[in-house]
């Protein structure tokens, strides 16, 4: 891991410069943090990152049967309430 000390406006530059990195604030323990970069390129947080790596390792770990069964089951109509008019 690269670590580097950047005061508030200093930038750093990846991908032969494509991509800029600029310290907007410093508030506490909470660092802003701008990014120009082009429109092909994904910028995630970590956390989000994450998530949609769970939820896609979720969904392929589902069976094909699995699958039916929910389709199923979505074409059966919930059972009908019984109101006090109906009685």
């Amino acid at each position: 891991m690269l670590v580097l000390t950047r005061k508030i406006n200093e930038a750093l530059l990846l991908e032969e410069g494509t991509i800029r990195v600029v310290v907007l604030s410093v508030q506490g323990d909470q660092v802003k943090l701008g990014i120009d970069a082009p429109k092909h390129v994904s910028i995630l947080r970590e956390e989000i990152a994450l998530a949609q790596s769970q939820n896609r390792e979720a969904a392929q770990s589902i069976s094909p049967d699995d699958l039916a069964h929910l389709t199923e089951s979505e074409k059966t109509p919930p059972p009908r309430r019984r109101t006090p008019e109906s009685q």
